[in-house]
């Protein structure tokens, strides 16, 4: 009996062990902005922005005068609005407002319990709830741009509400397992245990992944959808964006490849301003550069 006690004590001690290290593992990694949008001769604010559980975001708005339509950029994991910059800047010369965010956990936001696509979600919505309240910044069309779990998270906010024109999607995964598991069989761990991580996490984060996975979320959405993604992405594959045009063909969502693009390739990305600055003109939006 001794024996059956000892090795219970081991698989408990293995098992909790396991799950220290999933929570140390999946820590996003905070990268505070080293410069702001006045090194590059453009007009900012600071501001910070309350999210969920009594916490703050931080954020740069780039006012654009007379503007009435408002583009909200969301990094991806460990990224920060800094980062985002280049791929602010199509949007302010062709004479929209501006805002670029700090997700809780990452830049100079807010430190909370853990990051997850659901959280980074909440922090976009709260943000769009922000500038709808502003009467300084009158915002008839709202854009929601964001670059892989950022963009996963646009899109799964985009569901859940009607108010938001566009959606510009970059790099996004398709399904949050996926991404999991491509991450996870760079480590030497038996199948079993995977399957347990997963399910550990979906139980902490407190949701299925199958309920926020943008190959679903995005057939959920009623605006226009642009999904953009390099063709040279070795951390979500082009595959991911080609799976979510396969399983969502519908008129409302267009796609962009780009050639020679990794995942973080922004100032590339950049390059192909004007193809972005196009969808928005085809939703509805007059362009007013300047």
């Amino acid at each position: 009996m001794s024996y059956l006690w000892a090795l219970l004590i081991i698989v408990a001690t293995m098992a909790a062990l396991l799950l220290v290290a999933v929570h140390i593992g999946f820590r996003a990694p905070r990268n505070i902005e080293h410069s702001d949008p006045g090194r590059v001769g453009l007009p900012f604010r600071e501001l910070w922005i309350p999210t969920v559980s009594g916490k703050q975001l931080f954020a740069w708005l780039l006012p654009r005068p007379g503007s009435t339509d408002t583009v909200i950029v969301l990094h991806g994991w460990g990224g920060n609005a800094e980062l985002m910059l280049p791929l602010a800047l199509p949007f302010y010369q062709a004479g929209m407002n501006v805002l670029l965010l700090d997700a809780r956990n990452h830049g100079r936001s807010d430190k909370d319990s853990f990051s997850s696509l659901p959280r980074f979600a909440e922090d976009i919505g709260k943000a769009v709830d922000w500038v709808r309240s502003q009467p300084a910044l009158p915002s008839d069309r709202i854009i929601l741009l964001g670059h892989s779990l950022g963009a996963g998270a646009c899109l799964l906010e985009a569901s859940r509400r009607g108010d938001i024109h566009a959606v510009i999607s970059i790099s996004a995964f398709a399904h949050p397992e996926w991404m999991m598991q491509r991450y996870l069989a760079r480590v030497p761990i038996p199948m079993p245990l995977t399957a347990l991580i997963l399910r550990y996490v979906q139980w902490v984060i407190g949701h299925r992944f199958d309920e926020i996975a943008p190959i679903r979320s995005v057939c959920r959405i009623n605006c226009p959808v642009l999904l953009v993604h390099g063709k040279e992405d070795k951390t979500v594959p082009i595959e991911d964006m080609r799976a979510i045009r396969e399983h969502c063909p519908r008129p409302h969502l267009s796609f962009l490849e780009i050639e020679g693009a990794d995942h973080d390739s922004v100032e590339q990305i950049e390059q192909h301003g004007a193809q972005l600055l196009a969808f928005l003109q085809r939703t509805g939006i007059s362009l007013h550069p300047g």
